[in-house]
């Protein structure tokens, strides 16, 4: 039995993305709860499909006594700010003091945090607590599948534990990996040896799937590496693109007995993706091809249209226009789109009323390339304060508070409409407000790949759409100035060179 402290900050961060993540907005309950600390955290995630959920239940389970400082995360946006990043990590610090004495710390981490004045959030946070607590201190993570894994974050952990699914359905899993992980090294007489083997490309986020090939064979390869005798464990982060760092990109670990084993495990797994570099490009349609092509469609469930680039859940804006014009401009009947981020229409359906017409600028506010506002009549078809509860795989267990929500429709073609951010990935978003997305003939997500894990089930295709978003699937088209020279900016794509255009 030991004495765990245990915390968690998360935030994927979108460098090209127009607003950063201030303190606020890691207290807000929206999609993820708020700022939770002490006693509240054992209360508020054993139900929830997080990292630390998994963790505190298997720990608890093994007789474990929990030390429980501070959790909070943000949506994926632009930088962390400085204040944010240093009031939490302020917090971290005090609540170890406070916490101690204890055996090990346990983190649930995302992996890509950039702040105003870092490029590497986690490394230096968990720099900042390896000093603290000194060499010898037990330390585990767990990390984001998007995870830009840095040499600093490889170096100040004992074990950084990722996600193997994406869409993200075992978090909590991967919180009981990290716990077994920590149990292991309390039990040895020192830490396991590591291998860091960094990938020299850029992978589209359309391309990380692990329902499909490539990435379910990467995993299978994986799981089937670990079996080796001597390795404790070996993760594969395929890293968070929309992020300009020098250790942005794909990253393999493994941790064994001994550096060779480690070396061997993390070389093979290396060799494996690199044979299959050219697979994990994946083809988008444009906004008009891709309506045109569900509107034939004679299926009787619905086909998918994802609006990869407008995903909040890759610090996206929810806002971007193209994909909803494409539906009006082409009269689609039958399709529903969601989840749109337009505070000012989702206030002005509330004050008009339910089966009120109201003519509005719809999105377009927030991101100038997803396009501009959508001006029309539109009816208020639902109304709901954004609050409910979620039931699919990956958002299981949690209560979004999104604020003022509606329901809005202009012909055939109907829209939710939002205060708060969530990206579609849970059929309630929908289903709170009376529709049904499984009786719909076309059905538009803001979603990149979370989607899956809820949706598959119903739809008759999936269509991954090219409509303009500050989440891009075309990593080559940012405008990097800081990765590391030579990497590839997508698969067999061209090399990033400083300086160059």
């Amino acid at each position: 039995m030991a004495r765990i402290a245990i915390a968690g900050f998360l935030h994927e961060t979108n460098t090209f993305a127009p607003h950063p993540a201030t303190w606020d907005d890691f207290l807000r309950t929206e999609s993820f709860p708020g700022l939770t600390t002490g006693a509240d955290i054992l209360e508020v995630f054993p139900t929830i499909n997080v990292g630390i959920g998994g963790f505190l239940r298997d720990a608890l389970a093994q007789g474990h006594a929990l030390a429980p400082i501070a959790w909070c995360g943000a949506v994926p946006s632009a930088h962390v700010t400085e204040d944010a990043f240093e009031r939490y990590a302020e917090l971290l610090l005090a609540g170890l003091d406070a916490a101690a004495p204890f055996d090990a710390i346990y983190l649930d981490l995302h992996g890509a945090m950039v702040t105003e004045h870092l490029e590497d959030g986690e490394g230096e946070l968990l720099r900042r607590v390896r000093g603290h607590v000194g060499a010898d201190m037990p330390l585990a993570v767990s990390l984001d599948l998007h995870a830009n894994t840095t040499a600093a974050m490889t170096e100040h952990a004992d074990g950084l534990v990722a996600y193997r699914t994406y869409p993200h359905l075992d978090m909590a899993d991967t919180g009981i990996r990290t716990s077994g992980f920590l149990n292991r090294l309390l039990a040895a007489e020192r830490p396991p040896a590591k291998a860091r083997r960094p990938l020299p490309f850029l992978m589209p986020l359309t391309g990380q799937c692990t329902m499909v090939e490539p990435m379910a064979g990467v995993y299978g390869e994986l799981a089937r590496l670990e079996q080796a005798d001597g390795i404790w464990l070996m993760s594969f982060t395929p890293g968070f693109p929309p992020a300009d760092i020098h250790d942005c990109g794909p990253v393999v670990l493994a941790y064994a007995d001994d550096q060779a084993a480690a070396d061997r495990a993390a070389d093979a797994l290396y060799d494996y993706i690199m044979a299959r570099e050219a697979d994990f490009r994946v083809p988008l349609l444009t906004p008009g091809d891709a309506v045109a092509k569900a509107i034939a469609s004679n299926a009787h469930r619905p086909t998918v249209l994802a609006d990869v680039q407008d995903n909040c859940g890759a610090g996206a804006t929810s806002d971007s226009t193209g994909l909803l014009r494409a539906l009006i401009e082409q009269n689609a009947d039958g399709a529903l789109l969601g989840l749109l981020v337009d505070p000012a229409a989702a206030e002005a359906a509330h004050a008009a009323g339910l089966g009120a017409d109201i003519d509005i600028e719809l999105g377009g506010k927030l991101y100038a390339p997803g396009g501009p506002p959508v001006r029309g009549r539109f009816r208020v078809e639902a109304l709901s304060d954004g609050a409910f509860d979620c039931t699919g795989p990956f958002y299981k267990g949690v209560s979004p508070r999104l604020g003022p929500t509606a329901l809005l429709r202009t012909g055939g073609v109907s829209v939710v409409v939002s205060a708060g951010r969530i990206q579609a990935a849970d059929k309630e978003i929908f289903r709170h407000l009376g529709r049904d997305p499984a009786r719909q003939k076309i059905l538009g997500l803001k979603s990149t790949v979370h989607f899956r894990g809820d949706f598959t089930d119903i739809a008759e295709e999936i269509v991954c759409v090219d409509a303009p978003g500050a989440a891009s699937d075309r990593p080559e088209t940012f405008p990097y100035r800081n990765l590391r020279p030579g990497v590839r900016l997508c698969p067999g794509g061209p090399e990033f060179q400083p300086g160059g255009d």
